[in-house]
């Protein structure tokens, strides 16, 4: 995973230059997925695995109707809300803004072309595996 911090005024130039394929504002910190690198590595038959939100997920799917969607669940809201207090990086505020989104988020996990409930993490890392072969990528 590659971040590139900057800083508000360079991501809001960027942004505002149509220079991202997808962008969101997440519990507070701007998040964005660079366009060019995203086009180049497609154009050289590479497969690629972006880790964003909803937000960002429904963004790429307006510029790009032909990506794969692939929405990765906690078994339930209480494990989810176990995993974040286990994480012992967030107080409680966050913790309780987090949980606000994921229902959100889960309400509209419909709209992905397919769902995985990471229960058992070699489990769902099969499946996801699967899926991603089945569409081309990996093998």
């Amino acid at each position: 995973m590659n971040y590139h911090f900057m800083s508000r005024e360079e991501f809001a130039a960027i942004r505002d230059r149509d220079q991202l394929l997808e962008s969101a504002e997440v519990h507070g910190h701007d998040y964005g997925t660079p366009i060019k690198p995203v086009w180049s590595a497609l154009n050289r038959g590479i497969c690629l695995f972006l880790v964003i939100d909803v937000q960002g997920a429904m963004n790429v799917r307006a510029k790009m109707p032909e990506a794969l969607l692939i929405f990765v669940h906690a078994p339930s809201l209480e494990v989810l809300e176990a995993r974040l207090r286990a994480r012992a990086t967030d107080d409680e505020a966050t913790i309780q803004k987090r949980l606000t989104n994921a229902r959100r988020e889960i309400a509209l996990a419909d709209r992905y072309d397919y769902q995985i409930i990471n229960d058992d993490l070699d489990r769902a890392t099969e499946e996801l595996a699967t899926i991603l072969s089945h569409h081309g990528c990996g093998g």
